[in-house]
């Protein structure tokens, strides 16, 4: 499955991109945000890790930016389960940031969880990371006021974590969002 926004092709990652993934999800300001992913991982962990079957209802992209040059990893986008609910989790590799990379990410996603039928998603971004909180709001989700303690191996503890929902309406395609400017991301099967 492939999803284009205005600015990003969010893609499956390929075995080839394994250099680059670690290179970038190894950088300590990426893997001290991280509520699910293990740091350090080695090159064999990384390789296991993008050629996991993946469920088709909880899909992971890697976040490019096309250019004439190819396409630039820049991060990467997931859903999964935490506990009953659905999660929407993101990084965005140093140098890239502050360009609205993640949230239009995040909102592209949004459009094919509803396509694939999620009613709600989650997030959370631990508490020290307000620009996280940013991205969140932005593409629609809501505090929850909740606050959980979470483990990060980047951080080697655990520290507090904000919690945030969003109620995905079913009929409305846009839900009142954008994938890039007109509101739609073009999704693609592979």
């Amino acid at each position: 499955m492939f999803i284009r926004s205005e600015r990003l092709f969010l893609r499956p990652g390929w075995p080839e991109d394994w250099e680059e993934f670690h290179a970038l999800i190894s950088e300590r300001s990426v893997m001290e945000n991280l509520a699910r992913e293990v740091w350090p991982r080695t090159a064999e962990e990384i390789r296991d890790f993008i050629c996991r079957p993946r469920d088709k209802l909880l899909p992971h992209f890697f976040i490019t930016v096309p250019s004439v040059n190819g396409a630039r990893l820049a991060g990467g986008i997931g859903l999964g389960r935490d506990g009953e609910d659905v999660e929407i989790g993101y990084w965005i590799a140093n140098g890239l940031r502050g360009k609205g990379y993640a949230t239009e990410a995040v909102r592209a996603v949004l459009n094919l969880a509803r396509a694939l039928g999620h009613r709600r998603l989650v997030a959370a971004h631990f508490a020290d990371n307000p620009v996280s909180a940013r991205v969140l709001t932005k593409a629609g989700f809501i505090r929850t006021g909740e606050q959980r303690q979470r483990y990060n191996l980047g951080r080697g503890a655990s520290a507090p974590a904000d919690c945030f929902a969003i109620a995905l309406d079913i009929c409305g395609a846009d839900g009142g969002g954008d994938a890039g400017g007109d509101g739609k991301a073009d999704m693609r099967a592979a």
